[in-house]
């Protein structure tokens, strides 16, 4: 045995120095004073994945906000909901569910699916939610990032940077923290099946908050966490992991060095990094799921052999992360639009032009002005 774990190490040695290390992107933000602790490549463009799904949920919220919606508009699955590619709900066509469900369900269980459904129920088609994600973006002066859709399947067109959703994230916990309980959810329940988030953080490293994990074979896989610990509000983003073991301790390691004190301010603010204008996407395809994925992943473990069986993790702690039940509401009649189709989207902001025109709206130490949930309604009697 001993003698095999021995070959096995040498393998991935010899491997290691014939495959270069991806150097992916990693950020590491301390969430009060915007200051960069730690910054690898975080301007390079890079396709989303899931993390996609921030934006949507971001979209919504503002309209929830707005009042356009509320948490209990139905969100009902269109046959185009349905024939997205998993992950999904599992629910079929003509199903519904609370936006509130559908929220959790979207966060936790990354239904493609949902997405969909809950583009069409808040901007009347995807295309125009779409629409409303990129002006979103822009008024964020996320300038890295173009969505061509609501879930994060793959499209060439479809990019950000570890910046931008580092600033995503910010946004998300200043202007609506009474929903960030949404992204520190470990499982939510639906319609009798039990669906885990892959955020291993929530259960394994203690303080995490949130928020949303993302694969796909062109981007690897991606993280964006948020930690609260010791009087400490972190967020890290870690994209193009070679797994999910690696995405996780990798996150994990940038995280506690932060904590720890031993990752230095840099002397910039996640506004102040740059994205890498003009660059081209990375895609991971090769690596990940193509020919050179076994070679590549061997190289991987043997640079960054945290969390392997026999070497120790930085995942180590027990924690009993925060469950969901959403309810199946049955059922709607397919063809009737639940709400009534809106009038194509009409951006109503101004794009800021610099990233300094963001430093009014994205502001260190504040929390922001908690927009309460909609009242709740009196129960039937």
């Amino acid at each position: 045995m001993q003698l095999a774990r021995r070959f096995f190490v040498v393998l991935a040695l010899v491997l290691a120095s014939l495959v270069p290390v991806q150097a992916n992107p990693m950020l590491l933000v301390d969430m009060d004073t915007l200051e960069v602790l730690h910054a690898e490549e975080a301007g390079q463009p890079w396709h989303p994945a899931s993390l996609t799904k921030m934006m949507t949920a971001y979209v919504t919220f503002e309209e929830l906000a707005k009042g356009t919606i509320t948490l209990e508009t139905p969100v009902t699955l269109s046959q185009n909901a349905i024939n997205q590619a998993p992950s999904k709900s599992g629910l079929p066509v003509g199903s519904a569910m609370t936006l509130k469900d559908a929220l959790y369900v979207l966060i936790v269980k990354s239904a493609n699916d949902v997405a969909v459904a809950i583009a069409e129920a808040v901007g009347g088609s995807e295309p125009q939610f779409v629409a409303k994600m990129n002006e979103v973006a822009a008024r964020m002066g996320l300038t890295g990032t173009r969505f061509t859709n609501s879930h994060g399947l793959h499209d060439p067109a479809q990019v950000t940077t570890a910046r931008d959703l580092a600033v995503l994230g910010l946004y998300i916990r200043q202007s609506f923290p009474q929903f960030m309980p949404m992204f520190g959810t470990g499982e939510v329940t639906l319609a009798g099946k039990r669906f885990e988030s892959n955020n291993d953080l929530l259960t394994k490293f203690a303080g995490t908050t949130g928020m949303k994990t993302g694969y796909i074979c062109a981007s690897g896989l991606n993280l964006v966490a948020t930690v609260a610990r010791n009087g400490r509000n972190l967020l890290a983003v870690v994209l193009g992991g070679s797994s999910a073991r690696d995405r996780n301790e990798r996150t994990a390691e940038l995280l506690l060095r932060g904590l720890s004190g031993s990752a230095a301010p840099t002397g910039q603010t996640v506004l102040t990094l740059a994205n890498n204008a003009g660059a081209a996407p990375v895609d991971m395809r090769p690596q990940i799921c193509g020919k050179e994925a076994k070679t590549y992943v061997a190289a991987q473990e043997a640079a960054f052999p945290m969390g392997l069986e026999g070497q120790p993790s930085y995942l180590t702690d027990s924690v009993v992360a925060p469950s969901y039940a959403a309810v199946d509401l049955g059922r709607i009649a397919v063809g009737v639009s639940l709400p009534r189709p809106r009038p194509a989207h009409v951006p109503v902001f101004t794009a800021p032009t610099a990233a300094a025109s963001l430093a009014g709206e994205l502001r260190p130490g504040l929390s922001g002005p908690a927009i309460p949930y909609p009242r709740p309604r009196p129960s039937h009697l």
